[in-house]
């Protein structure tokens, strides 16, 4: 993330200049979209899949919502541009990228040293763990150790079914965290491992009380804002946007909006 913090003063930079520019017109010469290099005059162009809860979908009305969405929106206001978002599935989401048919990704997007050497990242947006959870009532398991001989429900293609295993578990086969929880409550498995932002997206649209966190992964993951090396202004500008906010209070309420905490930092 020190690419991303030696970016400050140039974030800085290029916010004043938007702030100079943000009151142009969609595709007016020297407008915002100009100086960015964005694919849509003046129109911050985005993709997301439309169907990852919580993060991009559809309510009940058809409005595409969510964490991820309201972040974008959030980011496009400050830099005085419109948004557009272009639903792509996640399999062909980066080629969408490389050909220019968008001007970023807001889909969760984590960083790895494997992405950093083809794309750009803004600062992370999206700060998580991985938790071990079990039920409520169970003293005996307080960390990952613990599981040496446990049964843990867990989808056999995650990265957490590795860290299970390597945890001394064994593996009941489940499609995903609402089965998982399911036996975990009818005390068929001992315990589940997933990443923390699900289960706050359980427990603050559920009733949680019969479960609970027993350890979390020292590991962070962190999610952001991607772009290819030629926009690499816009990162340094969605990074000042995101500086600011985050200071205003902005990102912790679409934090507590959807998951009953600030995770962004």
């Amino acid at each position: 993330m020190s690419r991303n913090r030696a970016f400050l003063t140039a974030a800085a930079a290029s916010t004043a200049l938007l702030a100079l520019t943000g009151c142009g017109s969609s595709g007016e010469s020297g407008g915002v979209g100009e100086e960015l290099g964005l694919v849509s005059g003046d129109t911050l162009t985005v993709a997301t899949e439309g169907t990852y809860r919580p993060f991009s979908y559809h309510d009940e009305s058809g409005e595409l919502v969510g964490y991820d969405v309201e972040v974008a929106e959030a980011v496009a206001e400050n830099l005085g541009l419109e948004i557009t978002f272009q639903e792509t599935q996640w399999d062909a989401i980066f080629a969408g990228l490389d050909a220019g048919r968008f001007d970023t990704i807001a889909n969760q997007v984590s960083i790895t040293p494997e992405r950093e050497a083809d794309y750009v990242f803004s600062t992370p947006y999206t700060v998580s763990t991985g938790v071990l959870v079990v039920p409520a009532d169970n003293d005996t398991i307080k960390g990952f150790d613990d599981l040496d001989g446990k049964t843990t429900a867990q989808s056999l293609t995650s990265n957490w079914r590795d860290l299970a295993v390597e945890s001394g578990a064994e593996i009941e086969a489940v499609e995903g965290w609402a089965q998982a929880v399911a036996l975990l409550e009818q005390g068929r498995v001992d315990a589940t491992i997933n990443d923390s932002l699900t289960y706050l997206d359980y427990a603050n649209a559920e009733d949680a009380s019969s479960i609970k966190v027993a350890a979390e992964t020292e590991e962070e993951s962190r999610s952001a804002f991607v772009a290819t090396p030629e926009r690499e202004a816009l990162t340094e500008a969605i990074d000042g946007a995101l500086e600011e906010l985050q200071a205003d209070g902005t990102l912790a309420e679409l934090g507590e909006k959807y998951f009953g905490e600030d995770v962004s930092q």
